[in-house]
């Protein structure tokens, strides 16, 4: 009878043991287990000739991740920045990509301004069947299974651009850029476009990216006086090119500078009053009267400060991460190839109006709008297409001979 009592009582302790066990798991299961962050790489310039364009571009970047954090993150997990200076230099920044890819083990790449260091980047990208997301204007003339163009391609910004200053301000005109892979490739598209439409080149000039050295480039400006300025000159040199052409007394009424890598906070730095009365070409400006973009400026001034401006580059950027976050949520899984399937059918509300990834090459289609420098540091737009427009990396009226040519230039 003693030995029956004494099993009875080591059966009731071993099924109290096996219960607590069972109950401490559940309510482990449900409170004490931690979802692992899932991790991104930012791949921008906080130093070097590019730092002015690049440095805000992070904290779009930022906004979008901690917007998504208080949502939920993606089923749970937290999103990670881990940010990355490239330093102004291409070959560096593919090799940190390289390193946030194989060792960081991050999910996705958000970065690059000029086309030379998505240039560096993508091959390492593509090595691995990684993901980048770029969100700046480029030259076109690309397309990867493995990247999202969230930038204007030539058909969304130059193209219109040159187009309409053809249009009001006349034939004539002067080419300048820097000597890289964009504003070469973005001026042969240019002057084919010319050549469609009765234009005249007056002068095609290069100066190395960053110089600061303008003023015989403004004097032989002056004395051709074309009609109009295609500026493609990149970081530093912009402020010091209309600062000379002011010291050269050449106005906006008389030649007008069209740019297409001047926004909002490019013209902070150097100052509304160097530029004002020129022009630009973006999908974005801080001006867009909606309720998207007012959410959007709202939020970011909450975040960063009420002085801060908003550009087309960081609109594109906080699109970026967006789009990424919504396919990652609808894929429901961190297979590289299943989410770009789910990006491929993207669409979103965003701030500079409805844009959508196009499945076949992976850019966007966006609205267009051309926009008159004002002295408060904002543009006016002065025109704007009547819906959004579907991408066209490769312009029509370019021979597929020429393509790759084209696109190896200055590469």
């Amino acid at each position: 009878m003693k030995n029956l009592l004494g099993s009875k009582a080591r059966l009731i302790i071993f099924i109290a043991v096996v219960v607590a066990l069972l109950f401490a798991a559940l309510i482990y299961s449900l409170y004490g287990r931690t979802t692992p962050n899932i991790k991104i790489g930012v791949l921008h310039s906080f130093t070097g000739t590019m730092a002015v364009s690049e440095t805000p571009l992070v904290d779009a970047v930022r906004l979008a991740v901690e917007e998504a954090n208080q949502s939920g993150g993606v089923d749970g997990a937290q999103i990670e920045m881990i940010v990355i200076d490239c330093r102004s230099d291409a070959a560096y920044c593919a090799q940190q990509a390289e390193k946030l890819i194989t060792r960081d083990g991050v999910q996705a790449l958000f970065g690059c301004w000029t086309s030379a260091c998505r240039k560096a980047v993508k091959p390492v990208v593509e090595k691995h069947h990684h993901l980048l997301f770029y969100p700046v204007q480029y030259e076109g003339l690309e397309q990867s299974p493995d990247i999202i163009y969230t930038g204007a391609v030539p058909n969304q910004q130059i193209i219109p651009m040159v187009s309409w200053a053809l249009q009001k301000r006349g034939k004539r005109a002067y080419l300048i850029g820097s000597d890289y892979v964009y504003p070469r490739t973005a001026n042969q598209i240019i002057k084919k476009l010319l050549l469609a439409q009765g234009g005249q080149l007056v002068a095609e000039r290069y100066v190395p990216l960053g110089e600061l050295s303008l003023d015989a480039i403004v004097n032989d400006i002056a004395k051709q006086h074309p009609d109009f300025v295609v500026n493609t000159l990149n970081g530093d040199s912009n402020p010091y090119f209309f600062r000379a052409l002011q010291n050269a007394d050449i106005r906006a009424e008389d030649i007008p500078v069209f740019s297409t890598s001047i926004a909002e906070a490019e013209l902070a730095a150097m100052g509304p009053e160097l530029m004002t009365g020129h022009y630009v070409a973006w999908n974005y400006f801080q001006s867009i009267a909606s309720e998207e973009n007012r959410t959007f400026i709202e939020h970011f001034r909450n975040r960063f400060g009420q002085q801060r401006l908003l550009d087309d580059p960081m609109e594109a950027a906080y699109i970026s991460v967006m789009l990424w976050v919504h396919a990652m949520r609808s894929a429901g899984t961190l297979d590289m190839s299943s989410v770009k399937t789910v990006l491929a059918q993207q669409t979103l509300a965003a701030p500079e109006g409805i844009v959508a990834v196009d499945a076949d090459t992976r850019h966007l289609w966006k609205p267009v709008r051309i926009g008159k420098a004002r002295a408060d540091g904002q543009f006016e737009i002065v025109w704007q297409s009547e819906r959004s427009i579907a991408p066209a990396p490769f312009p029509f009226f370019i021979p597929r001979a020429e393509r790759s040519a084209m696109a190896g230039v200055a590469r």
